[in-house]
């Protein structure tokens, strides 16, 4: 049983000191979040990115922003520039970048100011592993992260590999803020199940909010 199935109110369920979930804060946002990931898909396609170990990543991945996240067999990083295309990545909207203001500041960060969005597409059993989002310059500023589309659920470590995981279902429109004692904690996504919403079918999209540089 899922912890957050025990709050009260998901408007507000925290996960450690830091580290917050707001139950449905993207929900009158989603469709034209929807939209805009068409667009910014149409420029720099989604993508199975390759792990540094020549492993072929379940979740298709694409960026907007000044900085795209990218892996390859040269290591995990950040680039102005699609390596598909060689362009610069394009602009991240006023809308997402309003949306991942006002979740920071709602769950305690002011002042956030993200210069990167990864856009991940979860098809029916696509996962994401326990990791930390460490890439990043600084480590100050916290990270955003919206879902849309099926439900999924959340593993949410500790600051090791091995520390116990807390499992969190994630419904559509729902967005989890962690920074400051809780910025490096191992997360991840279990793989998704077989399942249908409205806007997305069978599919999840996640987007995270990150300042890069």
């Amino acid at each position: 049983m899922t912890a957050d199935l025990f709050a009260a109110d998901r408007r507000h369920v925290a996960l450690d000191p830091g580290a917050l979930l707001l139950g449905g804060f993207a929900l009158d946002e989603a469709p034209r979040i929807l939209a805009a990931i068409a667009c910014i898909a149409a420029r720099a396609p989604l993508r199975h990115l390759e792990t540094p170990g020549g492993r072929r990543m379940s979740v298709a991945m694409t960026n907007c922003g000044e900085a795209g996240w990218v892996s390859d067999r040269s290591g995990y990083r950040y680039a102005a520039h699609d390596p598909l295309s060689g362009l610069p990545w394009g602009a991240m909207s006023p809308l997402f970048r309003d949306l991942a203001v006002r979740a920071a500041l709602a769950a305690g960060f002011p002042g956030f100011a993200p210069d990167a969005c990864l856009i991940n597409r979860y098809e029916p059993g696509a996962r994401l592993t326990l990791h930390q989002d460490k890439d990043e310059a600084f480590h100050t500023a916290p990270v955003v992260s919206v879902s849309l589309g099926v439900s999924a659920t959340f593993l949410w470590g500790g600051q090791a590999r091995g520390d116990k995981v807390r499992r969190h279902v994630l419904h559509h429109g729902d967005v989890v803020v962690w920074g400051g004692p809780a910025r490096l904690t191992f997360h991840g996504i279990a793989p998704l199940p077989v399942d249908a919403h409205p806007l997305t079918g069978p599919l999840r999209y996640n987007l995270t909010f990150r300042q890069a540089r």
